[in-house]
């Protein structure tokens, strides 16, 4: 659990202090690259989908598992918290799926499923690595990161952070790569708000500068009335054109947002170090090889990874 809810990060926080070398915004940017798909594979993997599909849930598409499995840190809340949280999902499809999720299961039963499920899945994928002392080290020193994060304002990495760990150093590193994708998720919807861009917004803009195609953004639930309102509005703010490609202004806007992001999501990696995060990245390495090489992930993601 991590003891680390107080103020804003900055500076002079202790956790920033204890490193005397400064981890690169380059580097935090690219940990987020080597954990995220870690962390995914919960919402692809088919022994996943089979934990879920046991508890009751629709698994002949990804959304109804992909919602309990993501929200049951938080406890049995309902749709307008887990919308909240969320942020870029219509409140409609929230609802769709939220509103009987934890009449199916509760939280801590889809909670036990989907360690279950990423217990079988990384040895599925992994094979003989996942009981390597390379993967061992890996998930010592991502844990180290977790623990050290700040979850003041952040509800979706403190409701992961409160969680027990689990024994097997795998499953360890699934945990860490979760707390620690959540808590940069939490301070990317920091960014956007003080952005000014809404949730719908926030994906017409992400989308007009390429970072995925309309059509992958059109999953998150948005009607074709409220995605073309969205994007009247960045036209009259001056950050699209009538195409719907973004202009300087527009560019400049999310470029902003992402290096807010990063600097959001740096005080971990600050408290680990630069030495241990550069190994830590090394380690990954094969790990991510695995994921990416399982075929499980779609090739292209709503978060823009490699795109911005």
């Amino acid at each position: 659990m991590s003891e680390n809810v107080r103020g804003a990060e900055t500076a002079e926080s202790p956790a920033v202090a204890e490193s005397p070398v400064p981890v690169e915004l380059g580097r935090v940017r690219q940990l987020w690259h080597l954990l995220e798909p870690l962390h995914a594979v919960l919402y692809y993997a088919p022994e996943v989908f089979e934990e879920a599909a046991a508890l009751g849930y629709d698994t002949g598409e990804r959304w109804p598992s992909y919602f309990p499995l993501r929200a049951a840190p938080l406890g049995p809340v309902g749709s307008e918290r887990v919308t909240s949280a969320f942020y870029s999902f219509s409140p409609r499809m929230v609802a769709e799926h939220m509103d009987s999720a934890w009449s199916v299961a509760s939280p801590d039963a889809v909670l036990e499923a989907r360690l279950r499920g990423m217990d079988r899945a990384y040895r599925a994928i992994f094979g003989d690595r996942v009981d390597s002392p390379e993967l061992a080290e890996a998930a010592a020193l991502a844990r180290r990161a977790a623990e050290a994060v700040n979850t003041a304002g952040r509800p979706l990495a403190a409701a992961n952070a409160e969680l027990a760990w689990p024994a097997e150093p795998h499953l360890q590193l699934w945990q860490a790569a979760t707390i620690l994708r959540e808590h940069r998720g939490d301070g990317h919807l920091a960014a956007l708000l003080v952005a000014g861009l809404d949730p719908v917004e926030s994906l017409v803009s992400f989308a007009a500068i390429g970072a995925a195609s309309v059509q992958r953004f059109e999953s998150r639930g948005w009607s074709p009335e409220e995605w073309a309102a969205a994007r009247g509005r960045l036209v009259a703010r001056g950050v699209m054109d009538d195409r719907g490609t973004a202009t300087r202004a527009g560019r400049d806007l999310r470029q902003e947002v992402e290096h807010r992001t990063d600097q959001l999501a740096s005080a971990p990696w600050q408290f680990l170090g630069r030495a241990d995060t550069d190994r830590l990245a090394d380690l990954l390495g094969e790990f991510w090889v695995a994921v990416l090489g399982s075929g499980l992930l779609p090739s292209e993601s709503t978060l823009g990874i490699g795109k911005v």
